[in-house]
This record gives C-alpha cells, sequence and structure tokens, in this order.
C-alpha cells in the first residue's frame, strides 16, 4: 500500500497529508499552528517551494506542494524536521498542561522506527498524491479548505485563519506568497466552489 503514496516525479505538485503522532491535537494551541506558518512562509521564501494551498486542523496537516529545483521529497523531510523540532523545544519549554502525556507518546513512537532516537512527532509518511489534472487540483483544495467547515469549528472557509481559503476568496491572507491555481472556467449550470467559500 505505501507504494501508491511514493513521490515518483519530484517536480510535480502533490497533495501531502502530514499527521502528528497517535492523531495528538498539538494544533489547538496557536503556537503550534504558527511554527507550521513560519517554517511554510521560510520555505516559500527560502526553499524553492510552490504552495497552492494549504489547511493546519488540530492534529493533521494538508498541503498542496511544488518543488521549484525538483527536490520534493527532501523539501517535505526538512519541513518536518524542523517543525517536529521546533515544536518539540516549545512543549519542553514553554507551558504545556498536556507536556507528560504528549512527550510520553512521543518517545513511544520512537519504539517502531529507529530513525528518531528521542521523541517522534509527525507520522511517517506523507500520502501523497500527485496532482495531475487542474479538476484533481481544484477538488483537493476544495477539499482543504472545507476541512474545517466539516469539522464544525466554522461556517464558512474564509473565516479560518489557518488556511489558503482567504487567500482565494479575499487575494490574501496569514500567508502571503500562496501561489494562486487559475480558476477554471465556471460552469454557470453548477453552483461555484468559492460560493462554499464565502
Amino acid at each position: 500500500m505505501k507504494e501508491g503514496y511514493i513521490i515518483r516525479d519530484q517536480d510535480k505538485a502533490h497533495f501531502i497529508t502530514t499527521t502528528v503522532v497517535d492523531w495528538i491535537d498539538a494544533f489547538t494551541r496557536k503556537e503550534y499552528r504558527d511554527v507550521v506558518i513560519n517554517s511554510l512562509d521560510y520555505c516559500i521564501n527560502n526553499k524553492h517551494m510552490l504552495l497552492y494551498g494549504y489547511v493546519i486542523m488540530s492534529n493533521h496537516v494538508h498541503l498542496i506542494v511544488q518543488s521549484k529545483n525538483g527536490k520534493l521529497s527532501d523539501l517535505i523531510r526538512d519541513f518536518k524536521k524542523f517543525t517536529a523540532r521546533t515544536i518539540l523545544e516549545k512543549i519542553m519549554e514553554e507551558p504545556e498542561s498536556r507536556k507528560e502525556w504528549m512527550l510520553e507518546r512521543f518517545k513511544n513512537a520512537t519504539k517502531t522506527h529507529a530513525r528518531n532516537k528521542n521523541y517522534q512527532f509527525w507520522r511517517y509518511g506523507h500520502h501523497a498524491e500527485e496532482i495531475y489534472t487542474e479538476k484533481f487540483l481544484w477538488s483537493k483544495l476544495d477539499y482543504i479548505h472545507l476541512n474545517p467547515v466539516r469539522a464544525g469549528i466554522v461556517k464558512k472557509a474564509s473565516e479560518y485563519l489557518y488556511s489558503s481559503a482567504t487567500n482565494y476568496i479575499d487575494g490574501k491572507g496569514i500567508l502571503e506568497n500562496i501561489e494562486l491555481a487559475t480558476n477554471p472556467v465556471i460552469d454557470v449550470l453548477r453552483t461555484s466552489p468559492f460560493l462554499k467559500y464565502e
């Protein structure tokens, strides 16, 4: 099953899902969400990342991402490594009511793999799906932007701060350098996906 989610073409855009170990709701804390935002911003400005869409949920992150230099696997690896290290440092050094429980879960996760010695924040893998058509791209954008709505966090996707939905609706968001996907020709007989976001 794993082979279906390998990044085969490093130049192509991919839909990526990366999940916290044991589905721990780490991103209920703003400071941990901000680590992800700051890291994405850094990757866009310094590591050749093209980011078409994203959402940060309580225990996972969805990205539609591409590498300008054809090194997408390296980019995702570095992003996960940096965010894991930074968030773990924050859990250990700053007030966190769930500190002992979280660190125990992250430590237990290292027992099944040899890669991490002390703690493992992200689950291994990232369920990469190659974006092969514009229609598929927009189906994934709709999926990630409507995630907070389906979860009952907000009524409209554009109300959720930690998502690229506002970039597509208002032209600006918490991350400024999003690569906005070209809006496909609108079928006037079908409700526009944008109406779901507003």
